[in-house]
């Protein structure tokens, strides 16, 4: 009886095979190489082709264009800081609802839920990330903007009356605002949060987490001492990813914003965004106009990519430390 021993494979078909699996190598190495630059190549066009498109108003105003909180289209007047504000005050509250929020969902989901309730709980979370963000829209201007109307007024009576925070929540009960589109925005990035701390903190060694309950720890001293330093970079990771969608988000910020230029110091009041401009004028802009509105859309890019180069600071500067232990 033959066996595949009988017949040792030649030096020459060795070196055939060595020569062909290298070659392989070369052009898989190759192939993935041309797919990263892709990525780069259009990340870069994208940048070039908004700052070429918004050069008008970037190199008649300069700087200017965005400290200017006038955005006036009859007289080619146009500032960002408006539009800058909004959207940055819209996704800060977004992410200091989420986040806690989200928190809470992935701890129940790992630590109390039973068995049988957390593989409908984290297929109904799934499925609110898989919304389109237009329908999340509609159910502000709806449902929400009429219920934030009625609360409104209980709020100013309230909270108005604070020292420092008072101006926060001084404004007639519109329903639209800053805050109502900070919350919706909160609704749309709790799913993706949620889903990255409920994955991370499922790769948390049992052995760790049972040491701990044996040594007399509760829940949150585990938590907090084991669970979140173990993964602590996939978390903050995972809320600079939801801050990233909030930014750019259009249709629902656009929605319940209230699409005013006006800067105030009140949540109430009623606001713009960087991206709500832009699918509000887009169609109807020529000249100046369309090149401010491009403009807008380079300096959004800038900000998410600050957001996420801070992002991966924090996440090196985090890692070095670890290191360090």
């Amino acid at each position: 009886m033959s066996s595949r021993f009988d017949n040792p494979p030649t030096v020459a078909t060795t070196d055939y095979r060595s020569r062909r699996d290298a070659r392989h190598d070369t052009w898989f190495r190759r192939l993935l190489k041309t797919c990263a630059l892709l990525v780069l190549a259009a990340l870069l066009g994208a940048a070039l082709a908004t700052f070429w498109g918004g050069r008008e108003v970037l190199f008649h105003d300069g700087f200017r264009f965005l400290t200017n909180d006038t955005w006036n289209p009859v007289a080619d007047d146009y500032g960002a800081l408006a539009p800058i504000y909004g959207t940055l005050v819209t996704s800060s509250i977004a992410l200091l609802l989420a986040v806690p929020v989200s928190f809470g969902i992935a701890l129940f989901l790992t630590e109390l839920a039973p068995h049988w309730l957390r593989a409908p709980v984290a297929t109904a979370i799934d499925l609110l990330a898989s919304i389109p963000s237009i329908i999340y829209g509609m159910w502000g201007l709806f449902v929400f903007v009429p219920f934030m109307a009625s609360i409104e007024p209980a709020l100013s009576a309230s909270l108005g009356r604070l020292p420092l925070v008072g101006g926060l929540f001084d404004g007639p009960p519109l329903g639209l605002g800053l805050l109502t589109s900070g919350i919706v925005l909160a609704v749309m990035i709790l799913p993706f949060i949620a889903a990255v701390m409920r994955e991370v903190f499922q790769t948390v060694p049992v052995r760790l987490k049972e040491s701990a309950y044996a040594l007399g720890s509760t829940t949150w001293e585990v938590m907090w001492h084991i669970v979140l330093p173990y993964t602590r970079s996939a978390v903050i990771g995972g809320v600079f990813l939801g801050l990233g969608r909030a930014l750019g988000e259009t249709m629902a910020v656009t929605f319940v914003l209230g699409n005013s230029y006006l800067i105030t110091g009140s949540l109430l009041m009623p606001g713009t965004s960087i991206s709500s401009s832009i699918a509000n004028e887009f169609n109807e802009a020529v000249g100046m106009h369309r090149s401010a509105l491009i403009a807008l859309g380079f300096l959004l890019f800038v900000v998410t990519f600050v957001v996420l180069l801070i992002a991966r600071l924090m996440l090196r500067q985090l890692a070095r430390r670890e290191g360090e232990r």
